[in-house]
Parts: C-alpha cells; structure tokens; sequence
C-alpha cells in the first residue's frame, strides 16, 4: 500500500492525509491507493507560445435538466457524474456544472463558471495575440478506477487532441479524485509530445501523482481558474500558467500562485475534518455517501452501453 506522506501544519490543507482520516472514520475500512507515478515524462515547447495551439481539458459536467439540482451551491449529486470524455466547441456558450465532485461547498458556491473553467480568460489570452486556441475543450470523467483514466481516457484525450493538432493543454480539476485523473492524463499527455500545465487546488495529490508542471491556488477546491467574480484573478492564474508553460525546464515543477482567498485560512479547517463533526452527525454523511455511490453505480452502468461523443 502507498505510504503516503504528511504536511507540516503551516503547508497546504493536507488533502490525502485529511480523505483518508475521513473515510475511515465513516467506516470504509481500509484506505483508498492513489497513483503514484516516478518517473514523469516531460514535454518542453516546441515553438514560442503565442504560436502554440492550447486546449482546455476540464472535470467539469454538462448541466443535464431532469436529474436533480446540479448548482450552484447544490449538493453532490451522483446522477450527474459522467464516465465518458466529451468534447465541445471552445467558441460556444457552455453550462457546465461540478454539483458531482466533493468541491468545498461551505466555502465556494462554484456560482461562477469562469472560477473552474476558464473559456472567457482564454479567449481574452487569444484575442491578445499571448496563444492560439485550440478548436474545442475537452472533458475528462472523473475515474476513481486509476485503469480506465489511463487504458480509456488519457488516449481518448490524446487522439482528441491530436486531431486538433494541440501544442499545449491547461487542465483544471475540481474535486480530489480529479486530481488524480487529470495528473494521469497529463502524464499520458506529455509522454507523447503535449505539454501540460495542471491548474489545481490539491497540491498534495498533484505531487503525489505526479504532474509536469503544476500551478497551484492555495484556495478551496473547484477554484483552480480562479476566485469567483473575480476577473482580474482569473487573468492572472491563467497567465501564470501561461508562463509556466514557457519556464519549466523539468517535469514536477510546481509554481504557487500568491493570490489569497481572503484575510485568514480558517476554511483550511473544514473540509473533511473528522475532527469537527459530532457522531451523529459521521452516521449521516456516511448514509449520505452510501446513497449517492449507489446512484453512481447505477449512471456508471448505463454510460458504459451508451457511445462516446465526437
């Protein structure tokens, strides 16, 4: 079993330490294996960026009307997930929602879409002549099972990306294990001639999986792009993952972003903190979760029998 390490109190809200405490207290028994990936392929540019043709690679769902509240501010709905990659047209209007992943919802809403998926920074970076953009986004399914992000996923990306003759891509998670997924599909991603930049909250398991490079926003999860309402920061982390991209001359270069969420870290102590919930309360959410990992099972099932997107 991986022997994950700790953070020293002053890092970065310790995310595998925390979800594993978490989960054990609920009564999952033994703790989830995240990769762990050594070593990691590295990708340098080709050519001058403003010449590089850059994709969006997002977790983030299309809205589906009919299966519940999906945000913001929603709670995790399961029926929403997807399971297969999607592709859309990075000049087109899109709602896409993350109500399915475990963002932290007591301290982000995810009410602005450009906090997560950062189309309209893209475009404003475009239009300034900084990249060229690539013709559609892609969305990766966040996979608990490690096999199929990488058997399924990563070269259904791949070849998405490479029929659009891709130089770079930004991938922006939202929830841990979408993390995971998308530091595996930058692996997949570099390895075969794409450079990434992965735009995450969870800098602990990005580190762990291993990521080429990583921008890292020292804010609560589903605001890799960003804070909220907030454009001046949204340019910003995307042009610091720009320049990134242009600077790293190794793979597991990390770049911390030095943009603040607020005037204190107290929302550090919230999320999945064991220590901070009464017994009735674990014996809810773990009734909770059992709910929504059968709706999952359930949408799994039926998106394993239905095509794949263009």
């Amino acid at each position: 079993m991986n022997q994950i390490p700790t953070e020293p109190p002053d890092a970065p809200l310790p995310y595998l330490q925390r979800i594993r405490d978490y989960y054990q207290a609920l009564g999952y028994g033994a703790p989830y294996e995240w990769a762990h990936g050594d070593p990691v392929a590295f990708q340098p540019l080709t050519q001058p960026l403003a010449l590089c043709r850059v994709a969006l690679i997002t977790t983030a769902a299309p809205f589906q009307p009919g299966l519940g509240d999906q945000g913001p501010g929603a709670p995790y709905n399961a029926r929403a997930k997807f399971y297969s990659v999607y592709s859309g047209d990075i000049e087109a209007e899109h709602d896409l929602r993350i109500a399915h992943v475990a963002i932290d919802r007591q301290h982000t809403r995810a009410d602005d879409l450009g906090s997560y998926f950062p189309q309209a920074a893209l475009r404003r970076a475009a239009s300034a002549g900084r990249i060229a953009l690539a013709p559609r986004f892609h969305g990766a399914p966040t996979q608990r099972s490690q096999r199929a992000t990488r058997e399924v996923d990563a070269p259904e990306i791949l070849a998405r990306c490479q029929a659009d003759a891709v130089d770079a891509a930004l991938l922006i998670p939202n929830c841990p294990v979408c993390h995971q997924a998308l530091a595996l599909v930058a692996q997949w991603l570099e390895a075969h001639g794409i450079a990434t930049v992965v735009m995450g909250c969870a800098r602990d398991i990005s580190e762990w999986v291993g990521v080429p490079r990583l921008l890292f926003s020292d804010f609560p999860l589903g605001n890799g792009a960003g804070r909220p309402q907030d454009r001046a920061s949204q340019d910003a982390t995307l042009e610091m993952a720009l320049a990134l991209l242009e600077s790293a001359t190794a793979a597991r270069t990390t770049l911390q972003s030095p943009l603040r969420w607020g005037a204190d870290n107290d929302w550090k102590l919230d999320y999945c903190n064991i220590e901070r919930l009464s017994a009735a309360e674990i014996v809810r959410r773990r009734a909770e979760f059992d709910v929504a990992k059968a709706q999952a099972r359930a949408v799994q099932g039926v998106s394993r029998t239905s095509p794949r997107s263009p």
